[in-house]
């Protein structure tokens, strides 16, 4: 299957990539698909049941406002996150909704849209259905204009029933030059052609898109996660929303820093978890930022790649093109081979394999071999397997927040391990991917982002 860095790396909002951006995406593919079929104007009632982990911690991870938002036509990438909430209290009061943008249609949200606290779709944890009636008061036996299901598989990749055929993804057939599924054939393909594994992935980008576009695209993320640390540092907002009380740390972490001068011989350190913290601050709250790999996990990768910018001397945007390119390559392995999705594999999906693409990319552009990238890579994952998902409250808050800002360090560390060595290892990143792989299937449903296990059922709601 081709991936994209930009399937892995995209701008939207919080609190989840699977939960709040990749429900946002399905709802507008079916309001998208109502107009294709020709049938918008004729729908009186549209209805949205989520199940599995979307069912079970919805709420927490502001999946409602997905939906609804959605299926008026919003996308995770241009939504405004500010509007996001009086528009769902709009639609909650008024009982109207403009389907696709522009038709109103009868709505009940807390009716309407349905999580299944228990129920699963077959093929993933976080299976979504959504049925449209001629009637604005369907009766059980009336026949639906449209009725489809999707899932969304993590880091916000959504599919369709279509794309699930025979209970598999159907893969992407676009020819890259040098492709590859494992991380041996990666590695192989570096010794073929010569190029490090940015550059392998740069040949693969221009199947889709010029080298340009590819460049402009990824220092476009590159802002917004600049922007994204800037605004969790800068928030005059104490508390995160939710329920739980939680503190920003962030602001005060920075006007901190920013007052020392000099000193700590860790004081890179504190800097990597202030990016990481605003980051997470950021997409606990609803704001907008960079999925990568996963909402859940995204202050990993932006922290990283400002400890290189800001520690490392000479650091231009060609090392920041490269750093997200391999960072790419390796998530692709992720995605191939094992999961990015928390409700699939636990927290080690997430957070995993954010800090072992971290961790590969900054050791690519500290001028790490591909050998000793992906030994990186390996030793990010390895110190993260059997990471479970057990947010408290069904919130993006604890332990999700902190979880990024030691994994960020652990990247950083995992990097420099592998650069003092010669990229030789007894376990392998594909090893250890298929490990992170098995152990999720081990793993009990109640760790698997359903709030019902771990932290999440010993720590007591405030």
């Amino acid at each position: 299957m081709a991936i994209s860095a930009f399937d892995l790396f995209s701008v939207g909002i919080g609190p989840s990539s699977s939960h709040t951006v990749g429900p946002m995406r399905a709802a507008h593919t079916f309001a998208d698909g109502l107009r294709s079929e020709g049938v918008l104007e004729r729908v009186g009632r549209v209805r949205a049941e989520l199940f599995g982990s979307l069912g079970a911690t919805g709420h927490g991870h502001g999946s409602v406002k997905a939906v609804v938002l959605g299926l008026e036509g919003e996308n995770p990438e241009t939504t405004d996150p500010r509007r996001a909430d009086p528009r769902l209290e709009e639609v909650r009061s008024s009982g109207v909704l403009r389907l696709g943008g522009t038709h109103e249609v009868a709505c009940t949200v807390d009716t309407d849209v349905v999580l299944h606290r228990r129920a699963s779709l077959p093929f993933h944890a976080n299976g979504m259905r959504f049925t449209a009636w001629e009637s604005a008061t369907p009766a059980d036996d009336d026949e639906p204009l449209l009725r489809r299901e999707y899932y969304s598989v993590g880091g916000g990749f959504v599919l369709d029933e279509d794309e699930v055929g025979g209970n598999r993804i159907v893969p992407d057939e676009t020819p890259v030059r040098y492709p590859f599924t494992t991380g041996n054939q990666l590695l192989e393909r570096c010794a073929e052609s010569g190029l490090s594994i940015s550059g392998v992935m740069m040949a693969n980008e221009l199947s889709w898109r010029t080298e340009a576009e590819v460049r402009s695209g990824l220092l476009h993320l590159w802002e917004v996660m600049q922007e994204c640390v800037d605004n969790g540092c800068r928030s005059t907002e104490g508390v995160l929303p939710g329920g739980l009380k939680v503190q920003r740390r962030a602001p005060r972490l920075a006007r901190q820093l920013r007052s020392e001068h000099g000193g700590d011989p860790l004081a890179a350190m504190d800097w990597v978890t202030l990016y990481a913290l605003a980051v997470n601050e950021e997409n606990a709250s609803g704001g907008r930022i960079v999925t990568a790999p996963t909402n859940g996990a995204a202050g990993i990768i932006p922290a990283v790649l400002h400890y290189y910018t800001r520690w490392v001397p000479g650091a231009t945007d060609d090392e920041v093109v490269a750093f997200l390119l391999t960072a790419a390559a390796i998530g692709t392995l992720y995605k191939e081979n094992a999961s990015i999705s928390g409700a699939e594999v636990g927290c080690q999906g997430e957070v995993g394999s954010a800090c072992s693409m971290a961790a590969g990319a900054l050791a690519e552009v500290l001028g790490g071999t591909p050998d000793q990238v992906e030994n990186a890579a390996e030793i990010g994952i390895e110190h993260n397997l059997g990471l479970t998902c057990d947010p408290v409250g069904g919130l993006v808050q604890i332990p999700c927040i902190e979880r990024n800002a030691v994994a960020s360090v652990k990247a950083i560390t995992a990097a420099r391990i592998a650069l003092r060595g010669n990229g030789k290892q007894i376990v392998s990143l594909d090893k250890a991917i298929k490990t992170m792989r098995d152990t999720g299937r081990d793993m009990k449903v109640k760790y698997k982002e359903t709030a019902r296990g771990g932290l999440a059922v010993n720590v007591i709601e405030c």
